[in-house]
C-alpha cells in the first residue's frame, strides 16, 4: 500500500498491537478531520513553469541586552585603583650586576656593602675568591700573564656564572666583580654574558689613577700588584668610556655612597636596558 506525498511514514507496530495503537492514518491523510477542528482551504499548487513562493524568512533572535560596563571596570573584570608608575627600585628586584673596575677601584667592597643592604636576597660571587679555590698549581697574577693564568681565568668565570645562574632561579639576585678588558669583548663582557644571561647589568667603577694606586697600596698578598701593573690595566679601562655601558667615577665617594649611586645607576638601566 502507497501513502500520499508528504505524508509521514506510519511508525512501526509495537508488539501486539495494531495500527490503531498510538497512530491513526484518519490523522494524517489529506481532508481527514477532526471533530471540532476547522481547517482553511488546501493549497495551490503553482503553475507548470511559476516557481512557487518563497520560503519565509526566519526571524533572528533578538540580541540580548548589553549592559555598559561601569567607569570602575573593563568588561566584567575588577581593576585595582590606579596607582602612579615610577622608575623600577633595584633594591627591591631580582637582578644580576657584574661591576667592572680595575684593581683597587673598590669593587669587591662596594659589591658585598651593596648585597648586605638590599630588601631581597643577594649574594655577591667574586672572581678573584673563586680563582683563589686552586691552591696547589695556583696562577698569581704577580707572576706574569701566560697561557696557565688565562685558563684558571676563564675556568673560574664559568663557575661564578654557573653559580649565579643557580642563585637567580632560586630568586636570589647576585653581583659579581672583574676587571673585564674593553679591547677583549668576547673573552670578558661577552663571557659574562654567556656564563650568566642576557638580563646582566654591567657598570664601571672607574675612578682615578691616584686613587686607584691608594687603595692597591693598602693591599696584601697575590692580591697587590705593582704601580707599573696598576697603572697599565687603569689606562685599559678607560676604553669604557663612549662604550655606552654606564661609568661611576667614585673617587671622591665613600663606600655607601658608591653603593647609592650603584642603585641609582641600576634604576636607570632597568627602565633603559644598556646596548651591549
Amino acid at each position: 500500500m502507497q501513502h500520499a506525498v508528504g505524508s509521514p511514514v506510519p511508525p512501526p507496530h509495537q508488539p501486539g498491537q495494531g495500527p490503531a495503537a498510538g497512530w491513526s492514518p484518519a490523522a494524517h491523510l489529506p481532508g481527514a478531520r477532526h471533530p471540532g477542528t476547522q481547517q482553511g482551504p488546501a493549497p495551490v499548487p503553482p503553475a507548470p513553469g511559476y516557481p512557487g513562493p518563497p520560503p519565509a524568512t526566519p526571524v533572528p533572535p533578538a540580541p540580548p541586552q548589553q549592559v555598559p560596563p561601569s567607569p570602575d571596570t573593563t568588561g566584567h573584570v575588577p581593576l585595582p585603583p590606579a596607582e602612579p608608575v615610577g622608575a623600577p627600585d633595584p633594591s627591591a628586584t631580582t637582578l644580576a650586576v657584574l661591576l667592572i673596575g680595575p684593581a683597587g677601584a673598590g669593587k669587591t667592597s662596594v659589591a658585598k656593602f651593596w648585597a648586605d643592604h638590599r630588601r631581597v636576597p643577594t649574594a655577591h660571587i667574586s672572581l678573584d675568591d673563586v680563582r683563589e679555590w686552586v691552591r696547589s698549581g695556583f696562577a698569581d697574577p704577580q707572576s706574569g700573564w701566560n697561557d696557565h693564568s688565562e685558563a684558571q681565568y676563564r675556568l673560574a668565570r664559568r663557575t661564578c656564572g654557573f653559580a649565579a645562574r643557580n642563585f637567580l632561579a632560586n630568586g636570589i639576585s647576585c653581583i659579581l666583580d672583574d676587571a673585564v678588558f674593553p679591547d677583549r669583548p668576547v673573552v670578558g663582557l661577552g663571557g659574562w654574558k654567556r656564563h650568566v644571561g642576557p638580563g646582566l647589568l654591567p657598570v664601571v667603577l672607574l675612578p682615578g689613577l691616584d686613587v686607584v694606586l691608594e687603595r692597591n697600596a693598602e693591599r696584601s698578598g697575590n692580591r697587590r700588584l705593582t704601580d707599573e701593573e696598576v697603572a697599565r690595566i687603569h689606562g685599559r679601562m678607560a676604553g669604557w668610556y663612549g662604550s655606552g655601558l654606564p661609568i661611576v667615577d667614585n673617587s671622591q665617594l665613600d663606600v655607601p655612597q658608591t653603593a647609592q649611586v650603584l642603585d641609582d645607576v641600576l634604576a636607570r638601566s632597568l627602565a633603559s636596558p644598556p646596548n651591549w
